[in-house]
């Protein structure tokens, strides 16, 4: 169900920004009618043999929207992603902005929090964060209402943010010839993503849907936009007329042949933490931990 204040036919300006090291697409959305914007998952950079974390990604969104004089109202994650590290925190330390997710990134943090023995300090409460999102909630970037739809599978803290007639999907879907994201991490499920996917695609068919990855499948140049439209006709796992058993039955297939992404330890100990990294110990040192046989 969509919300009555949200208007499906405004179209907000959408810039994206592309990570190579992570094939990850930041975005900001702009509202065609004032300064107002919101920065979707921001990269923060990481040389992880070296132990070093720096901000060029990051940076280059600071520039354009200073240089653009906007004015950001949200940092916004799809999820808790485990195949970068996000930079919320430090594009709000520079412009502003309340940092929201997903409600269910409690469940998240619970699941982690034991992987990586965090202790009683760390809190499970998503407090790290300015607003936890439950399905349907709205908020206002400028004029425009946005909109957040819960569609986990992937993870349980996904969800799909409708900004008017764009729509911010995370890594529940690729472009229609990557397909779909792997179910395979805690708290995944291949059949609750195939419910997800198809409340996406039960938007309208011009929706443009805006990708958090892509990896240029085939050698092609690399995309992060198609439409509701192209993703039913074409996506090579979801399109019309694949079954949910036929779906989860290759997903759950392909996902036995995966290996875990490359940044899984330290992103997923970071964005926990809403993109903050652990805190020091008493020689002012910060560490992340690799648990063994865990993951």
């Amino acid at each position: 169900m969509i919300p009555h204040s949200v208007d499906l036919c405004v179209k907000p300006d959408v810039t994206a920004f592309f990570d190579e090291q992570t094939n990850t697409v930041s975005y900001v959305v702009k509202d065609p009618h004032s300064n107002a914007c919101a920065v979707f998952d921001s990269v923060m950079d990481i040389d992880y043999a070296a132990g070093r974390v720096s901000y060029a990604s990051a940076d280059k969104i600071i520039e354009f929207v200073a240089k653009s004089a906007l004015k950001v109202e949200w940092l916004i994650e799809t999820h808790a992603h485990a195949d970068h590290l996000s930079a919320a925190p430090y594009i709000q330390s520079k412009l502003g902005g309340k940092l929201g997710i997903g409600e269910n990134i409690k469940v998240v943090q619970e699941v982690f929090g034991k992987v990586f023995n965090e202790g009683t300090e760390f809190q499970r409460d998503g407090s790290q964060f300015d607003r936890l999102f439950e399905d349907g909630d709205t908020y206002n970037i400028g004029g425009l209402t946005a909109f957040a739809m819960l569609t986990p599978g992937h993870t349980p803290a996904c969800m799909t943010h409708v900004v008017g007639d764009a729509a911010f999907v995370g890594d529940t879907l690729f472009m229609p010839d990557g397909g779909t994201a792997r179910a395979d991490f805690p708290g995944g499920d291949a059949r609750v993503l195939f419910h997800s996917i198809k409340r996406v695609l039960e938007l309208p068919p011009e929706t443009r849907l805006f990708m958090c990855h892509d990896y240029g499948p085939g050698g092609r140049q690399i995309r992060w936009e198609t439409t509701v439209a192209e993703e039913r006709a074409h996506n090579i796992h979801v399109r019309d007329g694949v079954s949910e058993d036929q779906f989860v039955q290759m997903r759950e297939a392909r996902d036995k042949t995966l290996a875990l992404p490359k940044l899984i330890i330290p992103s997923i100990q970071v964005n926990i933490r809403g993109g903050n990294l652990p805190e020091p110990d008493e020689g002012g040192k910060r560490h992340l931990k690799v648990p063994i046989n865990e993951l």
